[in-house]
């Protein structure tokens, strides 16, 4: 599947939504940090994208950061990047960031 990317505003709301009928991920990424872009990597490389029980979402944190605050108040978490937020049933079910990101622990919580 790949990623979806996040750029619009009114996209979280919809996302939120969404995740009452499949998982939603959210991705958020800071272009300029070594350690994001290490998280992102490794996280990519897990092959999880390809996982089609849930939609993930990236978010360019340079970029968009008001999306990213829309993120925070929508979802009740604390900004941080990189930052993954797995959403299901319209609730947060996993937040992670930095090294903590595994997305072997996160896609036990959508089994």
């Amino acid at each position: 599947m790949g990623w979806n990317t996040l750029n619009d505003l009114s996209q979280v709301q919809h996302i939120i939504e969404a995740s009452r009928e499949t998982p939603q991920l959210f991705f958020k990424h800071s272009t300029r940090c070594s350690i994001s872009t290490m998280a992102l990597s490794r996280f990519e490389k897990s092959g999880i994208l390809e996982n089609n029980a849930l939609v993930c979402w990236y978010l360019d944190l340079l970029e968009y950061r008001p999306i990213s605050s829309e993120i925070e108040v929508k979802c009740h978490v604390i900004h941080q990047s990189p930052q993954a937020i797995l959403l299901k049933n319209g609730e947060v079910i996993y937040q992670e960031s930095h090294g903590m990101i595994d997305a072997n622990e996160l896609l036990k919580k959508i089994v």
